[in-house]
C-alpha cells in the first residue's frame, strides 16, 4: 500500500514530467521576438515640424501632417543616411551640396541621393513655407517681381496652380530663382530644382501621400487649399535674401 508521502512524491515528478515535456512542445511561445533594427545613424536629422500637426486646419489635417512628416520625411532622412553611410566624404557635406553636384557623386549611390536627399531637402523646405495666412499676401521685393512676372499676384496665383494642376504622378510644383529673374517649374518624383542651378523659393509636394487622407483625388480642392497657408513672409524674406 502507498504511503501519503510516496503519493505526494509522484504527483510532484509527473508534474514535473509534464511541464518539461509542455516547455519542449513550445519553445517558440517562451522565446521573445528580437528588438526591431535601430534606425541607421548618420549625419542627417529628422527637422521638427516647429508648430503643432493640428496648426494648418482645416487646410491640411492633423493626421496628415503626422504621417507626412514623421513617416515619409523619417524615410527619406534614414535612406539618405544609409546612402551616404560608406562615403565619409559625402556624409561630410550638407543636403544642398550633395543635390547641386549630382553627376559628380559616386554612380552606386547617386540615385539613393537624388532620391532620399531629394525628399529630405524638399521637405525641410516645405514644412517652413506653411502657415495660415488669413489672405496675407507675398510683400517687399517680391511682391514687385511677381507684378512685373506675371501682371499681378492674381497671374501668379493662376499660373502657379495650372502649373500644379498639370503635373503627372507624383512631383513638386516649384516657384523658383533662375539667376536673378522668377521661373515657374515643376520637377517629378523628389527631384529638385538646386539640380538645375536654380533657388526654390515657393514649392507645392504633389505626391498622394500630402493630400489624399483629407482630400481624396481631388487635387484641385488641395491646390486650392496651398493657397491659404503659404508663409508669405517667409517667402518674401527668402527672396529678399537671394537677391541681395
Amino acid at each position: 500500500m502507498m504511503t501519503r508521502r510516496q503519493a505526494l512524491h509522484r504527483v510532484a515528478a509527473v508534474s514535473a514530467v509534464c511541464a518539461g515535456a509542455s516547455a519542449l512542445l513550445r519553445p517558440h511561445a517562451q522565446t521573445p521576438p528580437p528588438p526591431p533594427a535601430p534606425a541607421p545613424a548618420g549625419p542627417f536629422r529628422l527637422p521638427p515640424l516647429g508648430y503643432d500637426a493640428e496648426a494648418l486646419e482645416p487646410h491640411i489635417d492633423a493626421q496628415t501632417m503626422k504621417i507626412h512628416h514623421d513617416k515619409h520625411h523619417a524615410t527619406y532622412v534614414q535612406n539618405l543616411n544609409k546612402a551616404v553611410a560608406d562615403f565619409p566624404d559625402l556624409a561630410a557635406k550638407s543636403v544642398e551640396e550633395l543635390l547641386r553636384d549630382l553627376p559628380g557623386l559616386p554612380e552606386k549611390v547617386r540615385n539613393a541621393i537624388k532620391n532620399h536627399g531629394g525628399g529630405h531637402y524638399n521637405h525641410t523646405l516645405f514644412w517652413q513655407l506653411l502657415k495660415v495666412n488669413n489672405g496675407g499676401k507675398p510683400s517687399g521685393e517680391l511682391a514687385k517681381a511677381l507684378d512685373a512676372k506675371f501682371g499681378g499676384f492674381t497671374g501668379f496665383e493662376t499660373e502657379f496652380q495650372k502649373a500644379a494642376m498639370g503635373i503627372f504622378g507624383s512631383g513638386w510644383a516649384w516657384l523658383t530663382l533662375d539667376g536673378k529673374s522668377l521661373k515657374l517649374e515643376t520637377t517629378p518624383n523628389q527631384d529638385t530644382p538646386l539640380t538645375a542651378g536654380r533657388f526654390p523659393l515657393l514649392g507645392l509636394d504633389v505626391w498622394e501621400h500630402a493630400y489624399s487622407l483629407k482630400y481624396q483625388n481631388r487635387l484641385v480642392d488641395y491646390v486650392a487649399a496651398f493657397a491659404k497657408i503659404i508663409h508669405w513672409d517667409f517667402v518674401s524674406e527668402r527672396y529678399q535674401k537671394a537677391i541681395s
